[in-house]
């Protein structure tokens, strides 16, 4: 298994990155409930792994930045290229969520894919996400979190501990094709 440094933490704003960088860290980072609350790179360590560096970015909606906050999350993840990525998505929110889920995987990272709130989609009747498929059409890990509830996120820190996840493996396309898809 490849010794892993650093894990960088990414998301939509108010997905939950920081409580769940909060929980895997033991920090007190401030929260809150509006965007632009994490305006910096935050670090800490694993705690079941006090070798892994774990950077708390800044939200995003997209590696495509429109603030200073968003360019330093793109900028990290491309000129820092960080040995695994988690990336937080809102499970009440999956279909803006998976934007940047895309665009990530399109780094040549690996990836893990922590699909927070949980709780909060099963409390407002959504219907439940199929884990399964969902691990399997983006060919990445997908756990299931609550960052509010740490002893819950076991699954979560097996998974970052287990030998690191194949990048996915975008299709090549003729030039032509790609001019038309760009």
């Amino acid at each position: 298994m490849a010794i892993r440094e650093t894990l960088a933490l990414v998301g939509n704003p108010n997905s939950g990155k920081t409580t769940l960088f909060n929980a895997l860290t033991g920090a007190k980072q401030h929260i809150g409930n509006w965007p632009g609350v994490t305006v910096e790179r935050k670090s800490g360590r694993l705690k079941a792994d006090n070798a892994l560096v774990i950077q708390d970015l800044p939200g995003t909606y997209s590696l495509s930045p429109y603030s200073s906050e968003e360019i330093v999350t793109r900028d990290f993840l491309l000129n820092d290229q960080p040995d695994l990525v988690l990336n937080v998505v809102d499970a009440t929110n999956l279909e803006r969520n998976l934007y940047l889920t895309l665009q990530v995987m399109e780094t040549g990272r690996p990836l893990i894919v922590a699909l927070n709130m949980m709780d909060v989609l099963v409390k407002t009747g959504h219907r439940t996400i199929n884990l399964k498929k969902l691990s399997y059409a983006l060919q990445v890990p997908v756990i299931a979190t609550t960052a509010t509830k740490p002893a819950a996120l076991q699954e979560l820190v097996q998974t970052i501990q287990a030998p690191l996840p194949k990048p996915y493996a975008f299709p090549e396309y003729d030039a032509r094709l790609e001019s038309a898809l760009t």
